[in-house]
């Protein structure tokens, strides 16, 4: 097979290089187009379900909001774990399905199973609700708030009702969080013994809140001739007018009003934590991608919605930091990197064929089977849908090395049967001496290269512990491939087989010092027994022997079995438990 495609290519020379011209322009075009991310996504799908239940402790989420939610959603099609967390008015829990589960239609099964537990849930509990569906890496951009002129309050408002808006309008944004500050908030704080001295309740002030801050429909009059919508317009929006707003009415004409019970006042929502920008109290902006949205793409066009904000920012005297965390850096890096390596291997490959072969054409052959090869990996990682993120283009930048060796080879042993053949008193034709050439050597190079393939194959075939422990239950996908897990032929060799040159006497010297090391082994584990039995003795007030032999043949005599045994790792607790 070797020797047709050899003989095809050098009697269709015109055809090889116009498919050569057409693969370099059509590979161009899709590494121009190509979606160029972080890092490959390497998390199984998975479902985030969070409810908000403020003012329950986290043992009442855990037993009244998570495990309702967990008997409902349990049992879907492909899942493979459910885990979940109770904190303080907030219940999370992540379903995780099966590799290659379609995860647009898992959530709609997942909404389904949510739409029957609305009649679970306590009073007062929101509706569970599914977090935005994002890539693996999530974070896409952070951008700091920062003012001299604003208060804290005054600041995230304008994050949140101004700035927010606008950057959730990006195409490709799935998500923006707001960390710090101080979110506005008008607050009624009752004064119990005012209550007592109007005869009233705080349900009664809870109701008079509601009315007057809420808006209800009124609904419409119908005339001969139209129907005419009634709109309310009552809306207290101001700590004076919720403050006049009546609760009863009172003996003598007079009424009770919000003011004369309580405390009604602008102030700030209790704070779980809080954000510095550059060491000052600021706002923090946090910006999530969209699932398979390219990274780069929406990392240009809000850095441009950012600059369109600039003039209003200005205007408010608000300092933006843009750039506190951005992955596209990561992006940005790596292809600089890859330009650099391809053309410091280009000029170098080229230096040293035409310094040692003395050759411009030799020379120039080589080096063009560096982009044709690259873009030709392109192009099946773009068939294969995997983006182009910092792990694929490092690895292309390593195997420019390998790339041109395979073609140095071929055409420095062309070249040289060549000039041989030159040197013949009956030169033989060229053809049959360039196919023999590149025959010649063709098997040992596609040998050589089929051994590198054998040697990263135990990196894509190694396949990681799905179990509690395991990098599965840390967001790793079971079979995601680790360099550390792989078994590599040359780490078997160093570790597992020893060079086959010991005489009888280094034979005799590593079995004395076995034994040596065996039997300390063994009065270090009998030591650590007994000191073992004797805590057990004053614990429980006494210990047969029996009982200390039975359980030291259980759990073996070697040292190291016992501290594997105390070095298992613990159970968590709280409110977090797992499927």
């Amino acid at each position: 097979m070797l020797r047709s495609i050899v003989h095809f290519s050098l009697r269709f020379k015109g055809v090889i290089v116009a498919l050569s011209c057409l693969l370099l322009g059509y590979g161009v075009y899709i590494a121009a187009n190509a979606k160029l991310d972080v890092f490959p996504d390497f998390v199984q799908p998975q479902v985030v379900i969070q409810t908000e239940a403020p003012g329950l402790s986290p043992e009442q989420v855990e037993v009244l909001v998570t495990r309702p939610v967990e008997t409902a959603v349990n049992g879907l099609g492909n899942q493979e774990s459910l885990r979940s967390e109770s904190i303080q008015g907030l219940s999370i829990i992540t379903v995780v399905f099966k590799e290659g589960t379609d995860v647009f239609r898992a959530r709609q099964m997942m909404a389904e199973k949510l739409g029957e537990t609305s009649g679970l849930l306590p009073t007062g509990v929101k509706s569970p609700r599914m977090t935005p569906l994002t890539s693996s890496t999530m974070d896409l951009l952070k951008i700091g708030l920062v003012s001299e002129k604003l208060s804290a309050m005054e600041l995230r408002t304008f994050a949140d009702w101004t700035l927010k808006p606008r950057l959730l309008a990006v195409a490709g944004v799935a998500k923006c969080s707001s960390f710090g500050g101080e979110v506005r908030q008008l607050q009624i704080q009752v004064q119990p013994e005012r209550l007592l001295a109007y005869d009233l309740a705080l349900s009664d002030v809870l109701a008079a809140a509601r009315l007057a801050t809420g808006v209800t429909g009124a609904g419409f009059v119908e005339t001969e001739n139209q129907r005419v919508i009634l709109q309310t317009e009552g809306q207290s929006l101001t700590p004076e007018l919720l403050g006049n707003v009546v609760v009863a009415g009172g003996t003598n004409g007079l009424s009770v009003r919000l003011k004369d019970v309580a405390l009604v006042k602008e102030g700030a929502e209790p704070k779980f934590g809080d954000t510095l920008i550059q060491a000052k109290p600021g706002v923090l902006l946090t910006m999530s991608s969209q699932y398979g949205a390219n990274t780069m793409e929406v990392t240009t066009a809000l850095e441009a919605a950012l600059e369109e904000m600039k003039p209003t920012l200005a205007r408010e005297g608000i300092t933006l930091y843009p750039r506190l965390h951005r992955p596209a850096t990561f992006i940005e890096t790596a292809l600089r990197n890859i330009r650099s390596s391809l053309l410091l291997g280009g000029v170098l490959v080229g230096v040293v064929l035409f310094l040692f072969l003395g050759h411009f054409r030799t020379a120039f052959i080589s080096v063009t089977a560096i982009p044709l090869s690259l873009l030709a990996a392109i192009i099946l990682l773009d068939q294969f849908g995997v983006t182009l993120n910092t792990i694929t283009l490092g690895g292309l930048a390593i195997a420019i090395g390998e790339v041109v060796d395979d073609a140095i080879i071929d055409v420095e042993n062309i070249f040289r049967r060549l000039r041989e053949n030159q040197g013949l008193a009956a030169p033989r034709p060229a053809f049959s001496v360039i196919l023999e050439a590149s025959l010649e050597v063709r098997t040992a190079v596609v040998y050589a290269t089929f051994i590198v393939t054998l040697v990263f194959l135990p990196v894509g075939l190694s396949k990681l512990p799905a179990g509690p422990g395991g990098p599965a239950a840390h967001g790793h996908r079971p079979g995601h491939r680790d360099l550390r897990r792989s078994h590599h032929p040359a780490a078997v060799l160093r570790g597992r087989t020893p060079p086959r040159i010991s005489r009888r006497p280094f034979r005799v010297a590593s079995q004395h010092r076995s034994r040596l090391v065996s039997d300390r082994n063994a009065a270090l584990g009998e030591k650590h027994f007994r000191s073992l039995a004797a805590a057990q003795e004053h614990r429980h007030g006494g210990t047969t022997d029996r009982t200390c032999r039975a359980r030291r043949r259980s759990m073996g005599t070697a040292p190291q079995r016992v501290s594997r045994g105390l070095e298992a790792p613990r159970g968590r607790g709280g409110g977090i438990h797992g499927w």
